[in-house]
C-alpha cells in the first residue's frame, strides 16, 4: 500500500523561510507546523493548505506527493 508523503520541509528550505515566520503568515501553531514538516500528522484541513499555499507561492502537489507501495 502507499503513502502520502509531506514535503513542507523542502518547500520552506527552497524558500528559506523559517518556521517562526511561515506560522505568522498561515496563522498555524509553530507545534501543529513542526508536526507537518515532520510528517507526524494524519490530515490537514484545506484551509490549512490553502493558506500554506499562499504563504509558500506553491502548489498543493508541492506540498504533499504520494508514494506507491512496493
Amino acid at each position: 500500500m502507499g503513502r502520502i508523503i509531506l514535503r513542507l520541509d523542502r518547500v520552506m528550505a527552497d524558500r528559506k523561510i523559517s518556521l517562526n515566520e511561515l506560522s505568522e503568515k498561515v496563522g498555524v501553531a509553530n507545534v501543529n507546523l513542526s508536526k507537518m514538516k515532520n510528517g507526524h500528522i494524519s490530515a490537514i484541513r484545506f484551509s490549512t493548505l490553502q493558506a500554506l499555499c499562499e504563504a509558500l507561492r506553491c502548489q498543493p502537489g508541492d506540498l504533499i506527493e504520494y508514494q506507491f507501495g512496493e
